[in-house]
């Protein structure tokens, strides 16, 4: 059965979360996890997040 659409509420905070097939480990060195970070700010700027 196919994932239901997500609900959004505009002006209300969403809950992310990162995690790899079966929980497998999505950074293999601090570098990856720092460039992930990098981006996810950059993005929020773009799009105006907090």
């Amino acid at each position: 059965m196919a994932r239901l659409p997500r609900f959004v509420i505009p002006g209300q905070p969403q809950h992310i979360i990162q995690r790899g097939n079966n929980r497998g480990i999505i950074f293999v060195a601090d570098e990856d996890y720092r460039f992930y970070l990098q981006k996810l700010s950059d993005a929020c700027k773009k799009y105006d997040c907090e």
